[in-house]
Formats: structure tokens, sequence, C-alpha cells
């Protein structure tokens, strides 16, 4: 038994004899219960999480800058600024990254007057940032490819 439990730690009943033991015995019945009682919860919920596999997460309602930002993600994956969710590695991909960018633009040019000001903004920031990602990505990889020809041979 813990000296935390608040029934326990007011007094010590070990000196009252044959009272104690019955006493003792109720609290370990009223223990063994409860231990019984965490258990079947414990295998309930086991059950239920069993059953439920993999089950998808409750979502929060769709917003055009969250769908505007998971694409902006997938571009700068694509320009090997972040892992692939699929396999792990940075991989740069410059088509596919412009096709990201230019789907993002596309949002922003057909919701024009139909959105507040703050998101018109943020659309207007994610772009900006994301076209001079891209051009420096680019011509990163421009200038090691034109400057590897041109190495003498030895």
């Amino acid at each position: 038994m813990s000296d935390s439990c608040p029934d326990h730690a007011s007094h010590d009943e070990r000196g009252l004899g044959g009272q104690d033991s019955s006493r003792e015995q109720q609290r370990i019945v009223v223990d063994e219960d409860w231990k019984a009682q965490v258990e079947r919860e414990k295998t309930t919920a086991c059950q239920k999480s069993d059953s439920q596999g993999d089950a998808d997460p409750v979502m929060p309602p769709p917003t055009l800058t969250a769908l505007a930002s998971s694409l902006a993600m997938q571009a700068l994956a694509a320009m090997g600024l972040l892992p692939d969710p699929l396999t792990g590695k940075l991989e740069v991909r410059l088509n596919r990254a412009r096709h990201l960018i230019d789907s993002v633009n596309l949002l922003f040019e057909k919701t024009k007057g139909n959105i507040s000001d703050e998101e018109s903004r943020a659309l207007e920031e994610m772009l900006h940032e994301l076209r001079l990602t891209f051009i420096q990505v680019q011509s990163r990889r421009g200038g090691q490819a034109s400057a590897d020809p041109e190495k003498p041979s030895g």
C-alpha cells in the first residue's frame, strides 16, 4: 500500500490486533477492484484502437492558405530543400517545383477579389519566396552544370 494515498496516510493501524487485518483486507479488495477496473478499461481501449487501426485523425476545416502551404511545401521538397516524404531523400526536380509554384500562382489569380486582404498578402509573400528560392536553386544547379564541362582535363 502506498503512503501517498489519502486513505492510508492519515494513521497507522498495525498495532490494533485483529481489527487492522479485516480493515486491510477491505482496502486490498478495493484496490484489487480498482486494478481490475483499470485493466478492463485498458483492454477496452486497446480493442478500440485495434478496431480503428490507422483511422484518419479529425482534420481542421480546409483553408486557402493551408492548401497553398501544402503546395509550397511540395515545391520546397521538389527543389531539394526538404526530404521527399516517400523516399526520405533530398531530390531536386525543378520541373515539378515550377509546376507547383505555378499551381500556387493559379490559386492566387483565380481567387483574386474573393479572398481577404490577409489571405492575399499571405499568397503574394508565399509566391515571392518560392520564386526567389527557385531562382537560387536553379542558378546553383545551372552554375555547377556549366562549370563542369569547362574544367581542364588534366
